[in-house]
């Protein structure tokens, strides 16, 4: 979950790169203008930015925690199963924020069953064989942690 918290610090420059980049492409110059759009942006940015570190085998968080994303052969994954792992990973996230749409819940009341359902959804993992995580169960990908290489 450390590593899952520094990737969200590194996911900083890449969320004010794109919405640099959107906001002089689209000239919004409003930031509740193109909301969506820029919303929908963000989706295929951090897609793109996922699958493309996952198919190598780690992203820049993970090289630091030492971490790697392997397929069930233990290689690392394809760009399609990489794309697939990304997209199974919103399950982190969308289920509470489906439940809070139609109940219009303050952002206070979404946090909290965001942060509630993300704490589940990761007491879940301790319950599969292999203790992992849903999505790369679904996937058909593990994390495994890295040795330090000797000198």
């Amino acid at each position: 979950m450390a590593c899952w918290l520094y990737e969200g610090l590194l996911l900083c420059g890449v969320v004010f790169i794109a919405g640099y980049l959107f906001g002089a492409l689209s000239q919004t110059r409003n930031a509740l203008d193109n909301r969506h759009a820029l919303q929908a942006f963000l989706f295929v940015v951090f897609g793109i930015y996922f699958t493309w570190f996952w198919a190598r085998g780690q992203t820049l968080a993970q090289k630091t925690w030492r971490i790697r994303v392997l397929d069930r052969a233990g290689n690392p994954p394809t760009q399609v199963r990489a794309l697939l792992r990304y997209v199974l990973s919103w399950l982190w996230f969308l289920p509470p924020l489906a439940v809070a749409a139609p109940f219009s819940l303050s952002g206070e009341e979404a946090a909290v069953a965001v942060l509630g359902w993300v704490a589940l959804w990761a007491v879940l993992s301790r319950f599969h064989p292999q203790r992992q995580f849903w999505h790369d169960a679904l996937a058909g990908t593990r994390l495994v942690r890295c040795e330090i290489p000797k000198k």
